[in-house]
């Protein structure tokens, strides 16, 4: 898989008074690539489409380039104790992924220029918690790793991170274009986790993303150059077969990480849930897809902020969680691991 490559870019004028928004659009105008004005990442218009699924595929290769203006951090709990703010919205096109309703109708990708200003800000968080540790997760509005390639934010923020006594970095993805981040000064600071799935999620509800063994060719070079690793499995969902499925799954992570020397390895194993949004805008979005969303073979549970989600039955949901532990017990004995439904 080719990595991703806007077809259209739109930038914010006082983007260009920071270095990376300059850097930014040389590199794009070099490319040849068509570059518009837009007065905030908040406020793009005119993306191309007839209909609203066209502008909605469109936008997922639409890069803005902006400022973070809000500097206050989000909680990420129980990822970390904040969300790092380096770019929004995501090129792959997995149906079930909860950006699709947290997006709404800015499903474009952006990139925020003013590093140092949010690194300022992650300084003052670090300043205030320590000596206890700070972590900070980059991935929770985006798949920032496959933009990096593009940007170089993250590898600016992982060595910003390394620098740091009271500070790590956590983020997950999805794609293999990790390279130029393998020589980044990390320090053992930056945890690096790739989402992983059985074949039938990933063929099925992963469109416009790295393959299972692209990810993990990625993840041995990841862990050669010192990172620690994790994986994330999630969704896990009750497909035909899911047992075989999710068994190979974890025999093929065991074979591929064979020889390497991984110290604490770390698995987070979600379950899927949709909410009733969700499941209306991922109809509009993917009218073809698999994806099981049938409220009557769900159990509903109240979720936070007074909006409920659609979970798996207390039967199949026990069935499901006891069958992923043993795998990950089975094969890798020694890793950590957290369970969420």
């Amino acid at each position: 898989m080719e990595p991703f490559m806007p077809q259209l870019v739109y930038i914010e004028p006082k983007a260009l008074e920071y270095p990376l928004g300059r850097e930014l659009k040389e590199k794009f105008t070099k490319m040849g690539l068509e570059i518009r004005e837009t007065t905030s990442h908040n406020q793009v218009r005119g993306i191309p489409g007839d209909n609203e699924l066209q502008q909605y595929r469109n936008a997922k290769s639409t890069l803005v380039v902006g400022i973070r203006r809000t500097l206050k951090f989000d909680t990420s709990k129980p990822s970390a104790e904040y969300a790092i703010p380096l770019a929004t919205g995501c090129m792959g096109h997995c149906h079930y992924c909860y950006l699709q309703t947290t997006l709404g109708s800015k499903p474009y990708i952006r990139t925020y220029v003013n590093l140092d200003e949010i690194f300022a800000q992650a300084e003052k968080y670090m300043e205030e918690r320590k000596p206890e540790i700070t972590r900070f997760e980059a991935a929770c509005t985006s798949d920032i790793v496959g933009l990096d390639h593009l940007t170089h934010s993250l590898k600016k923020t992982i060595e910003f991170i390394g620098q740091t006594e009271f500070g790590e970095l956590r983020f997950v993805t999805k794609f293999h274009h990790v390279d130029h981040l393998l020589d980044a000064k990390h320090n053992g600071r930056t945890r690096f986790r790739f989402s992983v799935n059985s074949r039938y999620v990933i063929k099925n509800f992963e469109p416009g993303t790295s393959s299972f063994e692209d990810r993990l060719k990625a993840a041995r070079k990841v862990a050669n150059a010192g990172y620690p690793l994790g994986f994330i499995v999630a969704p896990i969902y009750m497909h035909e077969d899911w047992k075989e499925g999710y068994r190979e799954l974890f025999e093929r992570l065991s074979d591929e990480l064979a020889g390497l020397e991984i110290p604490n390895l770390t698995f987070e194993l979600i379950q899927h849930r949709f909410t009733k949004p969700a499941k209306n805008v991922i109809a509009k979005r993917y009218p073809k897809t698999k994806l099981e969303m049938d409220e009557g073979k769900r159990k509903y549970k109240w979720g936070r902020y007074g909006i409920g989600k659609y979970v798996y039955p207390n039967e199949e949901a026990k069935d499901l969680e006891s069958t992923i532990r043993q795998y990950v017990a089975e094969y890798f004995p020694q890793a950590e691991v957290q369970y969420f439904t």
